[in-house]
């Protein structure tokens, strides 16, 4: 690893990359694992805190390196527990990170972009566009940040919030390396969940990266020509491509996929449309089942109760495993497809 003219932040560094560039300012290869420990175990702020180091080796990893960490702006609180965090990005962008109570623990949705370029009709995250990608260092900060927020341990991390996580592929994929190595937080690759709108190459490429994570689909419609009114990414990936994908990959890491699914009222709410969804799904899958949550600028209404039974009913008669996902944080607009990119925020000197 050269040392680079412009420096960069060190977040994104996994403990080889770390060691590699202290070897490179003449540190034993040790220094490298003391900061990725410092980093992910104690959320260090500065190189001139790891008072373990010698002085001179702080200065000169500060001349040459970034340590950027997400500043919280805002933070809101649900009544039923779930906290919204707005964080501050070192160029002033910003992004909305949620941490959500469970009977299990807690979990963490994080954001992989600023903003969204899939242009999903019922979303409030591609309101906006997508000003840039996050890098893996941004993205495991916010687990940071919800690991400092949480009254317990943060034990699951969905990329779930805004963005599409495999449009930023090479950071998601660091990302998962990062968050899952023993020295930081230490998760389970079966506790990361990477969401997908169905970007057909990047699923089986993820597919050949022998990480056992869990895959989740949005799919929200059991036929081309109603996932295309609500999804344009179908009109590059059509069901015909994206299900054969979503197959291979269950093929490849042995992990049942889950389709998520946002019950629209008189969209795609039928027990006809189940029936479909059923005759659809050929190979072990799971349906999450999501009223949809109320975005002002869509004109859509959620499913009411009783259609939402009668939906996951339908599948579950037909053998397919269906859950009704809890609706956490809607007060506060942090529920599924309710996460938004804010402006820039200016940065304080």
């Amino acid at each position: 690893m050269t040392t680079p003219n412009t420096p960069i932040d060190v977040r994104s560094w996994l403990p080889g990359d770390a060691a590699a560039a202290l070897e490179e300012l003449g540190a034993e290869p040790y220094r490298g694992r003391q900061l990725f420990r410092a980093l992910w175990q104690g959320r260090l702020a500065s190189f001139e805190q790891l008072e373990v180091w010698p002085r001179a080796l702080r200065a000169r990893m500060a001349e040459a390196y970034r340590l950027d960490r997400v500043v919280p702006v805002t933070e809101q609180r649900a009544h039923d527990g779930t906290v919204k965090g707005l964080l501050r990005l070192a160029d002033g962008e910003a992004v909305e990170t949620v941490l959500l109570p469970h009977r299990y623990g807690w979990s963490v949705c994080v954001s992989s972009q600023v903003g969204c370029a899939m242009g999903c009709h019922f979303c409030a995250s591609g309101i906006g566009g997508r000003r840039r990608n996050l890098t893996a260092g941004e993205i495991v900060d916010q687990v940071a940040w919800a690991a400092s927020v949480a009254p317990g341990r943060v034990s699951r991390v969905d990329l779930m919030g805004i963005g599409e996580p495999l449009d930023n592929y090479r950071e998601t994929v660091r990302f998962l390396r990062l968050v899952h190595e023993p020295t930081g937080f230490g998760l389970s690759y079966r506790h990361l969940t990477v969401s997908t709108s169905g970007l057909v190459p990047a699923i089986l490429k993820l597919a050949e990266e022998h990480l056992p994570v869990t895959l989740a689909v949005s799919l929200h419609a059991p036929d081309d020509a109603l996932r295309e009114r609500l999804m344009p990414i179908n009109r590059a990936y059509p069901l015909s491509k994206l299900l054969p994908a979503c197959e291979t990959y269950w093929q490849r890491t042995g992990r049942r996929v889950s389709f998520e699914y946002l019950l629209i009222q008189d969209v795609n709410d039928s027990t006809t449309l189940a029936d479909r969804l059923a005759d659809q799904l050929t190979f072990p899958a799971h349906v999450n089942v999501i009223p949809w949550n109320p975005v002002p600028e869509h004109p859509f209404r959620p499913s009411p109760p009783r259609q939402v039974a009668a939906f996951c009913e339908t599948l579950l008669n037909r053998g397919i495993p269906c859950t009704v996902r809890r609706e956490l944080g809607q007060e506060i607009q942090a529920a599924c497809g309710q996460l938004r990119r804010s402006g820039a925020i200016p940065v304080q000197s």
